[in-house]
């Protein structure tokens, strides 16, 4: 880490027990994580919520193993630290990130590749829908344009015609 750690905790937002409804979510106090082998430390500016995380809390989604288990896949705000190997990033660089869990808190540790600059003119809390966003697409484009080295393309967001 390249950052020393101002705070040994933060807080953050769980519901008891890890799944319930909306209304069983509560403000904890919860040890700030440290960003590990290629991962980056956002201080957390504005969190999106999406699906997932609705079924997250229900409990009917269960993050990865290894995940945090804190709620919150969509953060944007500015990196705080860096982990070894955390690659592009400096601290006080304005993010938006993808991870498996930890965004409803004040600090997250994120995969340095799943970060993406907050573009000029966009807030944290319009940057915090962005990753998900982008992965879908990016992910659209690449099942179903026939793309490649030798086939440079362009996608536009909009599905291919039906014929």
């Amino acid at each position: 880490m390249t950052e020393p750690a101002h705070a040994a905790s933060m807080m953050a937002i769980q519901a008891p027990g890890g799944k319930g409804p909306a209304e069983a979510l509560t403000l904890v106090s919860r040890p700030r994580p440290e960003p590990g082998q290629g991962e980056i430390l956002i201080r957390v500016r504005a969190a999106g919520v999406n699906r997932a995380d609705l079924m997250q809390r229900r409990g009917s989604y269960p993050p990865p193993p290894g995940a945090s288990d804190i709620i919150g896949m969509e953060v944007a705000g500015e990196v705080a630290a860096l982990g070894p190997g955390a690659g592009r990033w400096k601290i006080g660089d304005r993010v938006a990130a993808l991870m498996a869990g930890g965004g409803y808190a004040e600090y997250a540790a994120a995969d340095a590749r799943h970060a993406l600059p907050i573009p000029v003119g966009l807030d944290f809390v319009q940057a915090a829908c962005l990753p998900e966003r982008c992965s879908r697409f990016g992910a659209m484009c690449l099942r179903s344009a026939p793309c490649g080295p030798a086939r440079p393309c362009s996608c536009t967001g909009r599905p291919p015609a039906s014929a």
